[in-house]
């Protein structure tokens, strides 16, 4: 029996899907489990497999196309069977009838003359279409026939302000074109500027979609508060520059990973998400690291990540990186974190405040490395600093909870032997 091939739903926050292109073409046989096509989520670039074995009668979107999670993009069934059915669009529900409507003296009364406005009850009509044309009328009043709704909407006029000569007085061609010279007789200085430059309009990708729609989720209800903390990095960056010295494959952002983990481990009310008449505590770590993408970014997850030895974060964050910059990531890879690292220190950024990714609780903001000029016992010398801030959700901990927090996290930093 043929089946319909529906865009599933790929990612937890997936609504609709972009094909980008198709592995099978009309009249392949198909078994379970095999890929049909590539598609683009808001996270990553997907393998979606068939989910019924036979032959693909009829692929309805192309690539390309983006498609409603639930929409049909194809039929899979044998080789001649009548497939008609399924491809027809489901009957729309035919909305309730209306109660009947009461019936007093006033309405067995005759009909209004051709002409004469209807009356108006409480109940909202269907407008009539006008005598001839069959357009519905043009807010309350108005009338006019396509050919000027075209022009005035080329024209940029407004058909409020046009008075109508045709019958019933419908606005009609001749109308436009005297609104048009009179609009064109106006003095130059009365005109509206116009922009000096082109404006170009550029897609959202799935991916930016979401995020825009996400970040509204997070900002709005999500109280958040911000805690900034300057750290002392000089034993760190000396270890950091032995380390690369020795050629150790291992970031500064791989050190931050392992000492935040470390850290909510010994705060495990960090560690946490608002459920609305009660709060999570996790007892795993897993951290999720902001990557950057050239439509937007996301966040893989490294998880147990206060277990794993700084050579295994290393190693992980590099194939996750890899996997991210090529949209390869699966669902299980970016999400599940319980709480998140964003670091633009590698971009010269010396502080920001990052938003939190609900449900987490929180999200640390890493600024870069800086030398500056330090003073310890009156004596000025270089020293190396880096400034933290936490976003954290109000809900779940205070001002003091996340203090403790970071004043921990500064120690296992200026300390690294006790990461």
């Amino acid at each position: 029996m043929a089946s319909r091939v529906v865009m599933p739903k790929l990612s937890d926050t997936m609504e609709e899907g972009k094909i980008l292109r198709w592995l099978r073409k009309e009249g392949d046989r198909v078994e379970t489990g095999q890929t049909l096509a590539e598609v683009e989520t808001d996270k990553a670039t997907v393998e979606m497999e068939a989910y019924t074995t036979g032959v693909i009668r009829k692929i309805v979107a192309a690539a390309g196309d983006t498609i409603k999670i639930g929409s049909l993009i194809a039929v899979i069934g044998t080789p001649d069977e009548d497939i008609s059915a399924l491809l027809e669009p489901p009957a729309p529900q035919q909305p309730a009838a209306p109660a009947p409507p009461p019936k007093p003296a006033a309405r067995q009364a005759a009909a209004p003359a051709a002409g004469a406005p209807r009356p108006v009850t409480r109940s909202p009509q269907p407008p009539a279409p006008a005598a001839g044309g069959g357009e519905p009328a043009v807010g309350r009043a108005l009338r006019a026939s396509p050919l000027a709704l075209r022009m005035a909407a080329e024209a940029g006029l407004d058909l409020g302000a046009i008075a109508g000569s045709g019958p019933q007085g419908r606005i009609i061609k001749r109308d436009i074109e005297a609104a048009v010279e009179q609009a064109s007789a106006v003095p130059a200085a009365s005109q509206p500027l116009q922009p000096a430059a082109e404006v170009t309009e550029v897609e959202l990708s799935s991916m930016r979609r979401t995020i825009a729609k996400r970040l509204v989720q997070s900002k709005a209800p999500v109280p958040h508060f911000y805690l900034t903390i300057d750290v002392p990095m000089d034993r760190l960056w000396e270890a950091y520059q032995a380390l690369r010295a020795e050629n150790y494959p291992v970031s500064l952002n791989d050190i931050v990973i392992k000492a935040v983990a470390a850290a909510l481990r010994i705060h495990p009310e960090m560690n946490a998400s608002f459920a609305g008449d009660h709060v999570k505590q996790y007892g795993r770590v897993h951290i999720g690291v902001a990557v950057a993408l050239e439509d937007g970014l996301i966040t893989p997850v490294v998880r147990d990540a206060d277990s794993k030895s700084l050579s295994e974060i290393a190693a992980e964050m590099r194939a996750l990186t890899e996997r991210a910059r090529a949209r390869r990531l699966q669902p299980n890879e970016y999400t599940g974190a319980t709480f998140s690292i964003s670091n633009l220190g590698m971009m010269g950024i010396e502080e920001f405040s990052a938003i939190i990714n609900p449900p987490e609780a929180g999200i640390l903001a890493i600024g870069a490395v800086r030398e500056v000029a330090v003073v310890e016992n009156g004596v000025v010398r270089a020293g190396r600093r880096m400034k933290v801030t936490a976003s954290i959700d109000h809900r779940v901990a205070d001002g003091a909870q996340g203090a403790r927090f970071l004043q921990t996290l500064k120690r296992l930093l200026e300390h690294p032997l006790l990461i």
